[in-house]
């Protein structure tokens, strides 16, 4: 009886774990910056910074969006709303939204 009890537990916990685990498909679809990717208004630096802060910041509460997902007005809203929940300072805040919406 107390195998059986261990058994069902485990069980239990594993479904419990992979339940919870976040899914990342976009993760592979992310681009990472090159200097090709330089504009006017962001920088490779801003970029590859950007892209670190959505990586590290974005991915705590939900799975990676591609920056192609949205158009850049879109991300620009989305972040302007999604931004502030995260803690980053609002410079931190501009990288991202340099990153995602390809320094447009």
């Amino acid at each position: 009886m107390n195998r059986h009890y261990v058994l069902a537990l485990s069980i239990v916990l594993l479904v419990f774990i992979v339940s919870c685990s976040k899914s990342n498909s976009a993760g592979s679809s992310l681009y990472t910056p090159t200097s090709a990717d330089v504009t006017s208004t962001a920088t490779l630096t801003d970029l590859q910074q950007g892209r670190a802060l959505y990586v590290n910041n974005c991915n705590n509460c939900h799975g990676l969006y591609s920056p192609d997902d949205y158009a850049s007005t879109q991300w620009k809203s989305i972040i302007s709303m999604m931004g502030p929940r995260t803690g980053m300072s609002s410079s931190e805040i501009l990288l991202v939204t340099k990153y995602v919406s390809r320094g447009k």
